[in-house]
């Protein structure tokens, strides 16, 4: 998918499950100190560092990205909020070694630790740039968001999911990994995990229809080769009469654990 696509994608993400990512930013939000230094690691077009910085008016937030298109997508958002002078960004590659960050009162990693090569190298990294009893808020997809109503439309969306769930796993990606574990290996105390089970009620927002046919289309592109050809036409259909469609559901599961750094009296010597 063209970035272009991606980075609507992930704002529309922002929009449509709006409801989702206020409760997890407001929760987050209320673990955090008082003018807290805050960094979102790969922060994509900035949902969670944008979130964070209105939410919390005396932040200063560092957005670190791989993608320059995507933090020039980011800084031309925070400057149309009026949030610029306290959102910093960063052009680097988490899997090789970090720039200087910290020191951090929160890390905020959203749906981007399951792309590193070794989540556990980046989880002590995330230790390290934080303050002592810091915390550390990770968010990973349980699923994808379904959009298809009844048994025939359920059946294509777990073929498809189900096909990008092993190409995903063939390009080493951690999805479906013990976040918990993790995060306790890598020297944090695990205080919460909640799970959101996203089901969206009617009237859905007005984006959803463009929603469900961005995310048709890469699971499209994604697909190319791996299922047959009907489910193939299925979804160049789908993707085609999306926006004029008033039966969409959208579905999704989401868990967000949050982590302390220990205060250095707690750190076994």
């Amino acid at each position: 998918m063209a970035h272009s696509h991606l980075a609507e994608l992930l704002d529309l993400d922002a929009d449509v499950l709006h409801e989702y990512h206020r409760d997890v930013i407001t929760w987050v939000g209320s673990v955090t100190p008082a003018r807290p230094r805050i960094i979102d690691l790969g922060a994509g077009t900035g949902t969670g560092a944008l979130a964070l910085a209105r939410q919390l008016p005396d932040a200063e937030v560092v957005a670190i990205d791989v993608s320059e298109p995507m933090l020039e997508h980011l800084r031309h958002k925070a400057g149309a909020l009026g949030v610029a002078d306290r959102i910093h960004t960063v052009q680097a590659d988490l899997d090789q070694p970090w720039p200087p960050l910290g020191p951090a009162d929160l890390v905020w990693a959203s749906a981007s630790l399951h792309h590193m090569a070794d989540p556990g190298r980046a989880l002590t990294r995330a230790l390290a740039t934080l303050r002592p009893g810091g915390v550390l808020a990770v968010t990973e997809l349980d699923s994808f968001p379904r959009f298809l109503p009844g048994k025939a439309g359920a059946a294509l969306e777990d073929r498809c999911h189900d096909a990008l769930a092993e190409i995903r796993a063939e390009a080493g990606l951690h999805m479906g990994e013990d976040w918990g574990a993790l995060l306790t290996k890598a020297g944090f105390t695990v205080e919460a995990e909640r799970h959101f089970d996203i089901a969206l009620q009617p009237p859905f927002p007005a984006a959803t229809g463009r929603y469900a046919q961005l995310s048709f289309q890469r699971m499209r592109h994604g697909l190319d080769g791996r299922i047959d050809t009907g489910d193939l036409a299925a979804l160049d259909a789908l993707a085609a009469g999306a926006l004029g469609r008033d039966d969409l559901t959208v579905r999704a599961t989401r868990t967000v654990w949050l982590a302390r750094r220990p205060e250095e009296s707690q750190v076994p010597q």
